[in-house]
């Protein structure tokens, strides 16, 4: 399973500006991240839109961390674009698995996209570099 590239687009385009601690217009985000300038806007509402970033208009505008970078997590980026993590589509409220009837997978599909879910929220903007570090990376 892979991330869409619009989930890994919105990771790097939060992780630019987790680092940069200012302000940011759209354009150098674009740069910064390798993000198609008109693909960066989508992405950029998405997330003001779900909270995660704030925008400012203007000459001077741009964007910003809606909040400290340690309690933004990987899940909630990941979810402002994409929606709620699953695993399967059967654990969508309005798909059915045959006939009426819960297929057998259906709750082992829930435990793991708990377990994802899980995981994806132990890490933070704040936290990612902190981790490589603590891991002996560099």
């Amino acid at each position: 399973m892979v991330l869409t590239l619009e989930a890994d687009y919105a990771v790097r385009i939060v992780d630019d500006l987790a680092q940069s601690k200012r302000i940011v217009d759209a354009r150098t985000l674009s740069e910064h991240t390798r993000v198609p300038l008109r693909f960066a806007l989508k992405i950029l509402r998405k997330l003001v839109a779900s909270g995660l970033i704030v925008s400012y208009k203007g000459a001077h505008g741009g964007y910003i961390l809606a909040g400290p970078a340690e309690n933004i997590t990987l899940r909630q980026v990941i979810e402002s674009v994409e929606g709620p993590y699953m695993l399967s589509r059967c654990q969508q409220n309005d798909y059915s698995c045959t006939n009426d009837t819960c297929c057998r997978f259906h709750d082992i599909y829930d435990e793991i996209s708990a377990i994802v879910r899980n995981k994806l929220d132990s890490y933070t903007f704040g936290s990612i570099d902190s981790d490589k570090n603590e891991k002996g990376h560099e």
